[in-house]
């Protein structure tokens, strides 16, 4: 960020393009993680099984089912919410507040981001 001013970090982060996007995707990785990949964290995809460590859902364990680049959030296996009618709806969450335990490696490109 260039800018001090919280307004403009906001607007800075909200009109972002699509590459600057995609690190804002990304999440810690266990500690088990770390040291086969010799990478702190990594990029949140569709596949990967993770562990909420904040807010209601602390401590839940599941599999990604979307990844929305645009909003920045995932939808967890197990995270939900009620409506006021009853229904129950997936819950968005931001990528900073889980840890991958579990990460999918049949993508060639993902490959060789940890190859290097």
């Amino acid at each position: 960020m260039k800018s001090k001013q919280p307004r403009k970090q906001r607007k800075e982060r909200y009109t972002a393009p699509l590459h600057k996007l995609r690190k804002y995707m990304h999440a810690a990785l266990t500690k088990e993680l770390r040291e086969e990949m010799k990478v702190r964290s990594a990029q949140v995809k569709v596949g990967d099984t993770v562990k909420m460590m904040r807010g209601d859902h602390a401590g839940t364990e599941g599999e990604v089912q979307k990844a929305d680049l645009k909003s920045g959030t995932i939808q967890v296996a197990g995270v939900s919410v009620f409506r006021a009618d009853g229904t129950e709806v997936p819950r968005a969450v931001q990528p900073s507040n889980v840890v991958i335990t579990k990460m999918e490696l049949d993508d060639e490109e993902r490959k060789k981001i940890f190859s290097r």
